[in-house]
């Protein structure tokens, strides 16, 4: 049984394609990176494999469950959306408890189990703090931690690392790492960081416009965009790296930062490729 199997996937908002017939197929325990600049479709399909939204075409399933139980699909998958909302009034604790009374465990299960969470999480000493005092990093850790509330089969992280710093964004990926490995459950990443995707994904997808450019593993996707010449790299000082993507994204540039640039050439030839570059 696959973790996730989709087929000619579709969403449109207002007559703009966000997924464009979108096929994938994804191995249980897998890490999947979902790739992608700005716009490309990467949330949008989530939202849709979350059931959050409805398809606009095309069938797929969620951890062996069809698309037409979007119930029970909800009740399998762990989710942390890009922009979580935390309640800063309510402990970690309470927080989590409150969530998992909503998958149908009892007080004290429901207790137990955040309790649990947190301390996997690495905030077990936090638990009993106000939201509200926790850093962006415990709060995205604390957000990983709800996801895992129903014990999820398969677990969508929409961009967790957004606005953390290097050792915020470590602690972060080691947990992603965890999930698979300790739990097996299937992780999808959505992230516009490549080294992310290069240090903790099985498997790269890059979508474009909606539509999926390239699928494999780093070193698969690397080798699919060795015919396409038309990418560039610039070097720029690490403290530099934030403000120059931001420039260059502004001014319609596809660019995402890379350690090594290998990842990062693919990336930019088959986004490239797609918009027709010369």
């Amino acid at each position: 049984m696959l973790a996730i199997e989709a087929h000619g996937l579709r969403k449109v908002y207002n007559g703009t394609v966000a997924v464009d017939s979108l096929d994938v197929s994804v191995e249980p325990g897998t890490i999947v990176g979902f790739l992608g600049p700005n716009g490309a479709g990467k949330t949008s399909a989530i939202r849709v494999l979350c059931t959050v939204l409805r398809a606009d075409g095309g069938t797929f399933s969620v951890a062996g469950v069809p698309h037409t139980r979007p119930t029970e699909i909800r009740r399998r998958v762990g989710v942390l959306p890009e922009s979580a909302g935390y309640p800063g009034g309510q402990t970690g604790e309470e927080w989590l408890a409150y969530h998992g009374q909503l998958f149908g465990l009892s007080g004290r299960e429901a207790m137990a189990t955040g309790r649990r969470l947190l301390g996997e999480v690495g905030l077990g000493e936090r638990g009993r703090s106000r939201i509200s005092e926790m850093s962006r990093g415990m709060r995205q850790r604390l957000g990983i931690a709800r996801a895992l509330v129903n014990d999820p089969e398969v677990v969508f992280l929409d961009e967790p690392t957004l606005g953390l710093d290097p050792a915020g964004q470590r602690q972060v990926l080691g947990l992603v790492s965890r999930i698979s490995r300790e739990r097996g459950s299937t992780v999808v990443l959505s992230t516009h960081l490549l080294t992310e995707v290069e240090q903790v994904c099985d498997r790269v997808l890059i979508l474009d416009r909606g539509r999926l450019v390239s699928d494999g593993t780093v070193a698969e996707v690397v080798r699919d965009a060795v015919t396409r010449p038309a990418h560039g790299m610039l070097r720029v000082p690490p403290e530099e790296q934030e403000r120059a993507l931001e420039v260059l994204q502004g001014g319609g540039i596809d660019a995402a930062v890379a350690e090594d640039g290998q990842l990062s050439e693919a990336f930019l030839a088959l986004t490239d490729r797609d918009r027709g570059a010369p």
